[in-house]
């Protein structure tokens, strides 16, 4: 039984992003562990800039290689073909021998991939000094040279992503997500080990040993099930196979994309070394904690919607059902956490970072940072979703032309607004640059393909905006309740306040869309009531009319 989980095909869109989103909390959780003991053990200062800044450059690699050549092409084209098979559903086939042309594509991919991938990684272990000191002008010469030693290390790192990049893909296209969604709590548990146990025996070295650590058990967890679907592994690359000419053209625009979006992070890290001492670090654990909802709810969901959009992508009346649907599921949880993390941001950094050498200065920063990140949460959470509309279309190529004006704009703001803000400023520029982003994208979807039921959606965002609105409030009108109560000045009483001020505006924001009739919550009840073990309470007939 335990094996059929793990097997299972998921064809629900809200189960499986449900699904993704509960293994990218735990990942998630992880993360927010792995911050908590770097903080502790470094503060906001110049160890974790280095470390941070070593990890740009094989981050940078791993973006623009993997992910443009995955997130564009690989999966429309291999669910393509294995819906042709009519294996995707297990319809009494056998996969190893219906899926042939797809495991050729899939083999061929993965070779080409690695090659592109050793080559560059070698290209950049050779060049490592001039690129660390060409992104960290603000770092001094020991600095620059340590920080080139640990990107040598990290260079192994895209190498294990990449297969892992390839095996993820296939286990999305048939919808077995399960395993896929394990993949990066691995990741952080790699990372963690490196900073308990490799930190003490290999200093700052420990950190980038236990990032390749996390790179490989991200690979090795989804070997067995893509095992089990048919796939073997063979040495073939045949240039000529015109399934990867149709994902390499749908590959340019992503990976162009990717790399704008890459030089606006090394833009931004140049910018950060000629900042205060721990700059860099603190925009990365503001960026950490913001991307939390985004990775649980937007990226999860559109995640789990992506086969369908491709499925569906020429059907324009089932196109925006399916969009509409996942955007209002994606914004009924992004939205409420908008407004809690702005309000509650002070007592988030004090719970998760708040410990041994990251002292109050440093909260100070990264709280103002955070809050800057959290207004455009609703941006970032769904341009994912947005942007899978135009691949599953097989259209690369807008979503980088917009894209490329935001940068263009997030770089200006940035330069604009660093000397005046500081590290806060980075942040302010990002977030304007992806609400104009969102909006771009937003425009040429309606543009390209039709209303995709926006009246529906504006309905959602209203319910969604006051009732979060409310929330925001009661949790600010909480913590002010509580504080007479409890010691501040200890982590029990700060975490009493977070826990009391967040539980009390989540309760407000579920009672306020209740009032409002919200389809999104009452579908979201029937989801967990139909999936519980035994069903003591009918669903009314409200909840029931809702669906």
């Amino acid at each position: 039984m335990f094996k059929d989980i793990f097997k299972k095909q998921i064809n629900s869109i809200t189960v499986a992003a449900a699904l993704v989103a509960f293994s990218s909390l735990a990942s998630r959780l992880l993360g927010v562990v792995r911050d908590r003991i770097l903080a502790g053990q470094f503060g906001a200062g110049t160890t974790l800039d280095i470390y941070y800044a070593a990890f740009r450059i094989p981050d940078l690699i791993y973006n623009l290689i993997v992910l443009g050549a995955l997130s564009a092409g690989f999966i429309p084209i291999f669910t393509a073909l294995i819906k042709d098979s009519k294996c995707a559903a297990g319809e009494g086939c056998d996969p190893k021998v219906k899926n042939h042309e797809a495991w050729d594509l899939a083999n061929n991919v993965l070779n080409i991939l690695l090659l592109g991938l050793i080559s560059l990684s070698a290209i950049g272990i050779i060049f490592a000094p001039a690129l660390t000191r060409a992104m960290t002008p603000g770092f001094g010469p020991e600095e620059q040279a340590l920080t080139a030693a640990l990107t040598r290390v990290m260079f192994l790192s895209p190498l294990f992503l990449g297969i892992s990049g390839i095996i993820g893909s296939i286990l999305q296209s048939f919808k077995r997500f399960l395993i896929y969604s394990l993949a990066p709590v691995f990741y952080n548990v790699g990372i963690i080990v490196g900073a308990i146990y490799f930190v003490p025996l290999w200093g700052i070295y420990g950190l980038a040993f236990g990032v390749i650590l996390g790179a490989f058990l991200h690979m090795a967890i989804q070997i067995p099930t893509v095992y089990h679907l048919g796939f073997r592994y063979r040495f073939r690359i045949n240039w000529r196979d015109s399934h990867a000419w149709q994902m390499g053209r749908m590959m340019v625009p992503r990976t162009l994309s990717l790399a704008i979006s890459q030089i606006n992070l090394v833009v931004i890290t140049i910018l950060a070394s000629n900042l205060s001492a721990g700059s860099l670090t603190v925009f990365n654990l503001a960026n950490n904690l913001q991307s939390f909802p985004i990775g649980i709810f937007g990226v999860s969901f559109a995640i789990a919607a992506f086969p369908s959009l491709a499925e569906a992508a020429f059907d324009k009346e089932k196109l925006s059902a399916s969009f509409s649907a996942t955007m209002r599921q994606i914004l009924f949880f992004v939205i409420p956490a908008t407004f809690l993390i702005i309000a509650l941001r002070a007592q988030i950094i004090r719970v998760v970072l708040g410990t041994g050498n990251f002292d109050w200065q440093d909260t100070i920063m990264t709280m103002n940072t955070l809050g800057f990140f959290a207004i455009s949460l609703f941006a970032q959470a769904t341009i994912p979703l947005l942007i899978r509309v135009f691949y599953a279309r097989h259209n690369s190529s807008l979503p980088f032309y917009l894209s490329l004006v935001a940068v263009a704009v997030n770089v200006v703001l940035s330069l604009l607004l660093a000397p005046r803000l500081g590290v806060a400023g980075l942040a302010l520029a990002f977030s304007i640059a992806s609400i104009l982003n969102f909006l771009l994208l937003w425009i040429w979807l309606y543009v390209k393909v039709g209303i995709m039921d926006i009246g529906n959606i504006l309905i959602a965002v209203i319910k969604f905006t006051v009732s979060s609105a409310a929330a925001g409030g009661a949790a600010q009108i909480m913590k002010v309740i509580v504080w007479p109560f409890i010691d501040m000045t200890k982590f029990s009483g700060v975490f009493i306040q977070l826990m009391a001020a967040g539980i009390f505006g989540l309760m407000v924001y579920v009672f306020f869309c209740y009032l409002f009739q919200s389809e999104e919550l009452f579908s979201l009840a029937a989801s967990f009531r139909k999936r519980l073990p035994f069903n003591r309470v009918k669903i009314d007939d409200q909840l029931s009319s809702s669906n």
